[in-house]
């Protein structure tokens, strides 16, 4: 593996942790809470190995501009500006909801995750996106 297998794999994490996110709310719903905590942990260790992974890539690549096509880059930062933003705000509130949670305490787990769960499903499927527009749609370079 080398660098440039690195936004690939970070996709695939971000992805990984988008599908444990709806599955484990799936499981939620359905009273299944052994199955929700076993999703859920799975997406905070799929998103901590982005994290990690999206990190290293970029102290090691530098940054990644999107020029062309000219049309579509307003678009793009958009997306880009509303992902960087709520990823930072997601890492605390996903660490205070995983928190309650192992606290038992229920209501406060409940009431904060029904804000940070659909948070964190755009920053995950956001990033997803935001990789295929780079690598796969409109290739920088």
């Amino acid at each position: 593996m080398n660098l440039s297998d690195l936004p690939a794999l970070n996709a695939c994490f971000n992805a990984t942790a988008a599908t444990l996110l709806l599955v484990g709310r799936r499981h939620i719903r359905h009273g299944r809470e052994k199955a929700h905590r076993a999703c859920m942990i799975g997406a905070l260790l799929a998103s901590a190995l982005f994290l990690a992974g999206y990190l290293y890539y970029h102290a090691h690549a530098g940054r990644t501009v999107f020029a062309e096509p000219a049309w579509f880059r307003p678009v793009y930062l958009v997306i880009l500006l509303t992902h960087t933003v709520l990823a930072a705000a997601i890492v605390p509130l996903v660490l205070v909801v995983v928190w309650f949670a192992l606290r038992g305490r229920r209501e406060s787990h409940r009431r904060l995750a029904r804000w940070t769960w659909p948070l964190w499903l755009y920053v995950s499927a956001s990033g997803v996106a935001i990789y295929l527009l780079l690598y796969h749609i409109f290739p920088q370079g």
